[in-house]
Protein backbone atom coordinates (compact mmCIF):
# COMPACT_ATOMS: atom_id res chain seq x y z
CA UNK A 1 0.00 0.00 0.00
CA UNK A 2 2.84 2.38 0.85
CA UNK A 3 4.51 1.61 -2.48
CA UNK A 4 1.30 2.40 -4.39
CA UNK A 5 0.89 5.72 -2.59
CA UNK A 6 4.49 6.60 -3.32
CA UNK A 7 4.01 5.88 -7.01
CA UNK A 8 0.83 8.01 -7.16
CA UNK A 9 2.58 10.88 -5.36
CA UNK A 10 5.56 10.68 -7.71
CA UNK A 11 3.29 10.73 -10.75
CA UNK A 12 1.39 13.73 -9.41
CA UNK A 13 4.64 15.62 -8.77
CA UNK A 14 5.87 14.79 -12.26
CA UNK A 15 2.67 16.13 -13.87
CA UNK A 16 2.48 19.25 -11.70
CA UNK A 17 4.96 21.42 -13.65
CA UNK A 18 3.31 20.55 -16.97
CA UNK A 19 -0.14 21.30 -15.57
CA UNK A 20 1.03 24.58 -14.09
CA UNK A 21 2.70 25.58 -17.35
CA UNK A 22 -0.45 24.72 -19.27
CA UNK A 23 -2.57 26.74 -16.88
CA UNK A 24 -0.18 29.70 -17.31
CA UNK A 25 -0.79 29.86 -21.07
CA UNK A 26 -3.20 32.55 -22.28
CA UNK A 27 -6.62 31.74 -23.72
CA UNK A 28 -8.42 33.02 -26.79
CA UNK A 29 -12.06 34.12 -26.82
CA UNK A 30 -12.91 34.38 -30.53
CA UNK A 31 -16.09 35.23 -32.39
CA UNK A 32 -17.28 36.13 -35.90
CA UNK A 33 -19.62 38.83 -37.11
CA UNK A 34 -21.94 36.25 -38.69
CA UNK A 35 -22.31 32.53 -38.00
CA UNK A 36 -24.30 32.03 -41.24
CA UNK A 37 -24.04 33.68 -44.66
CA UNK A 38 -26.99 33.30 -47.03
CA UNK A 39 -26.37 33.31 -50.78
CA UNK A 40 -29.23 34.73 -52.84
CA UNK A 41 -29.54 35.98 -56.41
CA UNK A 42 -28.38 39.44 -55.31
CA UNK A 43 -25.35 38.17 -53.36
CA UNK A 44 -22.21 40.00 -54.49
CA UNK A 45 -19.93 39.00 -51.65
CA UNK A 46 -19.55 39.85 -48.00
CA UNK A 47 -16.90 40.88 -45.51
CA UNK A 48 -16.60 38.63 -42.47
CA UNK A 49 -15.22 40.14 -39.27
CA UNK A 50 -13.17 37.86 -37.02
CA UNK A 51 -12.57 39.37 -33.61
CA UNK A 52 -11.96 38.43 -30.01
CA UNK A 53 -9.84 38.85 -26.90
CA UNK A 54 -6.68 37.38 -25.43
CA UNK A 55 -7.04 36.38 -21.77
CA UNK A 56 -3.72 36.32 -19.93
CA UNK A 57 -3.34 34.62 -16.52
CA UNK A 58 -3.64 37.17 -13.73
CA UNK A 59 -4.61 39.78 -16.37
CA UNK A 60 -0.93 40.65 -16.74
CA UNK A 61 0.34 41.40 -20.22
CA UNK A 62 3.68 39.77 -21.09
CA UNK A 63 6.68 41.80 -22.13
CA UNK A 64 7.05 39.83 -25.36
CA UNK A 65 4.89 40.80 -28.29
CA UNK A 66 2.26 38.25 -29.28
CA UNK A 67 0.94 37.85 -32.82
CA UNK A 68 -2.45 36.75 -34.09
CA UNK A 69 -3.14 34.70 -37.22
CA UNK A 70 -6.70 34.09 -38.42
CA UNK A 71 -7.71 31.50 -41.00
CA UNK A 72 -11.06 30.94 -42.69
CA UNK A 73 -11.24 27.76 -44.75
CA UNK A 74 -13.63 25.15 -46.11
CA UNK A 75 -15.19 23.05 -47.43
CA UNK A 76 -12.48 20.44 -48.11
CA UNK A 77 -13.25 18.34 -51.18
CA UNK A 78 -11.51 16.25 -53.86
CA UNK A 79 -10.74 17.96 -57.14
CA UNK A 80 -9.31 16.90 -60.49
CA UNK A 81 -6.89 19.30 -62.16
CA UNK A 82 -6.21 19.11 -65.88
CA UNK A 83 -3.37 20.73 -67.75
CA UNK A 84 -4.05 21.96 -71.27
CA UNK A 85 -1.52 22.05 -74.09
CA UNK A 86 -1.67 23.45 -77.58
CA UNK A 87 -1.38 20.69 -80.19
CA UNK A 88 -1.63 21.60 -83.88
CA UNK A 89 -3.31 24.88 -82.99
CA UNK A 90 -5.92 23.24 -80.73
CA UNK A 91 -5.99 23.30 -76.92
CA UNK A 92 -6.38 19.75 -75.59
CA UNK A 93 -6.23 18.16 -72.13
CA UNK A 94 -2.80 16.71 -71.39
CA UNK A 95 -1.78 15.72 -67.87
CA UNK A 96 -4.21 15.48 -64.96
CA UNK A 97 -3.89 15.22 -61.18
CA UNK A 98 -6.43 14.39 -58.47
CA UNK A 99 -6.18 16.15 -55.12
CA UNK A 100 -8.08 14.58 -52.23
CA UNK A 101 -8.15 17.47 -49.74
CA UNK A 102 -8.34 20.73 -51.64
CA UNK A 103 -10.12 23.56 -49.79
CA UNK A 104 -12.82 25.31 -51.80
CA UNK A 105 -11.90 28.54 -50.01
CA UNK A 106 -8.89 29.57 -47.94
CA UNK A 107 -8.17 32.99 -46.46
CA UNK A 108 -5.46 33.90 -43.99
CA UNK A 109 -4.73 37.17 -42.24
CA UNK A 110 -2.02 37.98 -39.71
CA UNK A 111 -0.59 40.81 -37.68
CA UNK A 112 2.77 40.36 -39.42
CA UNK A 113 4.07 38.26 -42.33
CA UNK A 114 3.95 34.56 -41.50
CA UNK A 115 7.69 34.05 -42.03
CA UNK A 116 8.32 36.70 -39.36
CA UNK A 117 6.05 34.93 -36.84
CA UNK A 118 6.87 31.20 -37.12
CA UNK A 119 9.49 29.02 -38.76
CA UNK A 120 8.80 26.87 -41.82
CA UNK A 121 8.20 23.71 -39.79
CA UNK A 122 5.53 25.27 -37.57
CA UNK A 123 3.88 26.94 -40.55
CA UNK A 124 3.71 23.59 -42.34
CA UNK A 125 2.29 21.76 -39.31
CA UNK A 126 -0.56 24.25 -38.85
CA UNK A 127 -0.93 24.94 -42.61
CA UNK A 128 -0.37 28.66 -42.18
CA UNK A 129 -0.16 30.27 -45.60
CA UNK A 130 -1.03 29.28 -49.13
CA UNK A 131 2.41 27.75 -49.64
CA UNK A 132 1.78 25.35 -46.73
CA UNK A 133 -1.59 23.92 -47.74
CA UNK A 134 -1.63 20.12 -47.72
CA UNK A 135 -3.79 18.91 -50.61
CA UNK A 136 -2.89 15.19 -50.50
CA UNK A 137 -2.58 13.98 -54.12
CA UNK A 138 -4.26 10.69 -54.92
CA UNK A 139 -1.59 8.13 -55.74
CA UNK A 140 2.09 8.72 -56.47
CA UNK A 141 3.02 11.90 -58.29
CA UNK A 142 6.32 13.51 -59.19
CA UNK A 143 7.30 16.43 -56.98
CA UNK A 144 7.73 18.80 -59.93
CA UNK A 145 4.35 17.84 -61.39
CA UNK A 146 2.60 18.27 -58.04
CA UNK A 147 4.27 21.63 -57.49
CA UNK A 148 3.26 22.81 -60.96
CA UNK A 149 -0.39 21.80 -60.53
CA UNK A 150 -0.67 23.27 -57.02
CA UNK A 151 0.87 26.54 -58.22
CA UNK A 152 -1.65 26.65 -61.08
CA UNK A 153 -4.58 26.02 -58.74
CA UNK A 154 -3.34 28.65 -56.27
CA UNK A 155 -2.93 31.22 -59.03
CA UNK A 156 -6.42 30.50 -60.43
CA UNK A 157 -8.12 30.64 -57.03
CA UNK A 158 -6.25 33.84 -56.15
CA UNK A 159 -7.56 35.57 -59.27
CA UNK A 160 -11.20 34.65 -58.58
CA UNK A 161 -10.94 35.46 -54.87
CA UNK A 162 -11.17 31.94 -53.42
CA UNK A 163 -7.61 32.12 -52.05
CA UNK A 164 -6.70 35.20 -50.05
CA UNK A 165 -3.63 36.18 -48.04
CA UNK A 166 -3.05 39.44 -46.17
CA UNK A 167 -0.04 39.80 -43.80
CA UNK A 168 -1.47 42.99 -42.26
CA UNK A 169 -5.14 42.07 -41.88
CA UNK A 170 -5.11 41.66 -38.08
CA UNK A 171 -5.24 44.68 -35.78
CA UNK A 172 -4.33 44.17 -32.11
CA UNK A 173 -5.46 46.82 -29.61
CA UNK A 174 -3.70 47.20 -26.26
CA UNK A 175 -2.26 43.71 -26.69
CA UNK A 176 -5.64 42.19 -25.79
CA UNK A 177 -8.31 42.84 -28.42
CA UNK A 178 -7.90 41.77 -32.04
CA UNK A 179 -9.93 42.06 -35.22
CA UNK A 180 -9.53 41.10 -38.86
CA UNK A 181 -11.73 41.46 -41.94
CA UNK A 182 -11.86 38.59 -44.44
CA UNK A 183 -13.52 39.15 -47.85
CA UNK A 184 -15.94 36.42 -48.92
CA UNK A 185 -16.44 36.50 -52.72
CA UNK A 186 -19.69 35.91 -54.58
CA UNK A 187 -18.38 32.64 -56.06
CA UNK A 188 -17.69 31.07 -52.66
CA UNK A 189 -18.86 27.42 -52.42
CA UNK A 190 -21.54 26.50 -49.90
CA UNK A 191 -20.72 24.36 -46.89
CA UNK A 192 -19.33 24.48 -43.36
CA UNK A 193 -16.35 26.76 -42.83
CA UNK A 194 -13.97 26.95 -39.90
CA UNK A 195 -12.71 30.28 -38.59
CA UNK A 196 -9.49 29.56 -36.68
CA UNK A 197 -7.45 31.95 -34.52
CA UNK A 198 -3.84 31.31 -33.50
CA UNK A 199 -2.00 33.15 -30.73
CA UNK A 200 1.75 32.98 -31.36
CA UNK A 201 4.70 34.29 -29.39
CA UNK A 202 8.43 33.66 -29.93
CA UNK A 203 7.61 31.28 -32.76
CA UNK A 204 5.44 29.08 -30.51
CA UNK A 205 1.69 28.58 -30.85
CA UNK A 206 0.30 29.36 -27.39
CA UNK A 207 -3.42 28.97 -28.05
CA UNK A 208 -5.82 27.96 -30.81
CA UNK A 209 -9.56 28.58 -30.95
CA UNK A 210 -12.17 28.19 -33.67
CA UNK A 211 -15.75 28.93 -34.66
CA UNK A 212 -17.91 27.36 -37.36
CA UNK A 213 -19.49 29.45 -40.12
CA UNK A 214 -22.24 28.17 -42.40
CA UNK A 215 -22.42 29.44 -45.98
CA UNK A 216 -25.68 28.31 -47.57
CA UNK A 217 -28.03 29.06 -50.40
CA UNK A 218 -31.31 30.80 -49.53
CA UNK A 219 -34.57 31.61 -51.25
CA UNK A 220 -35.14 30.41 -54.81
CA UNK A 221 -31.48 29.38 -55.18
CA UNK A 222 -31.87 27.01 -52.23
CA UNK A 223 -35.04 25.52 -53.75
CA UNK A 224 -33.29 24.88 -57.08
CA UNK A 225 -30.22 23.37 -55.40
CA UNK A 226 -32.31 21.01 -53.24
CA UNK A 227 -34.44 20.00 -56.22
CA UNK A 228 -31.35 19.16 -58.27
CA UNK A 229 -29.85 17.17 -55.40
CA UNK A 230 -32.92 15.23 -54.25
CA UNK A 231 -34.86 14.83 -57.49
CA UNK A 232 -32.22 14.77 -60.20
CA UNK A 233 -34.34 13.12 -62.91
CA UNK A 234 -37.35 15.41 -62.46
CA UNK A 235 -35.07 18.44 -62.25
CA UNK A 236 -33.38 17.51 -65.53
CA UNK A 237 -36.70 16.82 -67.23
CA UNK A 238 -38.10 20.15 -66.02
CA UNK A 239 -35.02 21.97 -67.31
CA UNK A 240 -35.43 20.40 -70.75
CA UNK A 241 -39.15 21.23 -70.90
CA UNK A 242 -38.50 24.79 -69.76
CA UNK A 243 -35.86 25.20 -72.49
CA UNK A 244 -38.29 23.93 -75.13
CA UNK A 245 -41.07 26.24 -73.98
CA UNK A 246 -38.79 29.29 -73.88
CA UNK A 247 -37.34 28.41 -77.29
CA UNK A 248 -40.81 28.00 -78.81
CA UNK A 249 -41.97 31.26 -77.24
CA UNK A 250 -38.97 33.17 -78.57
CA UNK A 251 -39.43 31.79 -82.09
CA UNK A 252 -43.12 32.72 -82.01
CA UNK A 253 -42.31 36.29 -81.04
CA UNK A 254 -39.77 36.68 -83.84
CA UNK A 255 -42.21 35.22 -86.40
CA UNK A 256 -44.80 37.88 -85.52
CA UNK A 257 -42.25 40.61 -86.11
Amino acid sequence: MIVVRALILGLALALLPATAAHAADPRLVPDVSSRAIDIQYSFTGEELLLFGAILYPGQRLPNDRADIVVVLKGPVRPIILREKRRVAGIWVNANSLRLRTSPGFYAIGSSRPIDKIVDERTAAIFELGLANLSMSPSGFSEAKKLERFEAGLTDLYRRIGLFYENPAAVEITEGVLYRARIPVPARVPVGTYRAETYLISRGRVLAVASRDVQIRKAGFERFVALAAERHGFLYGLSAVLLSLVLGYGASAIFRRR
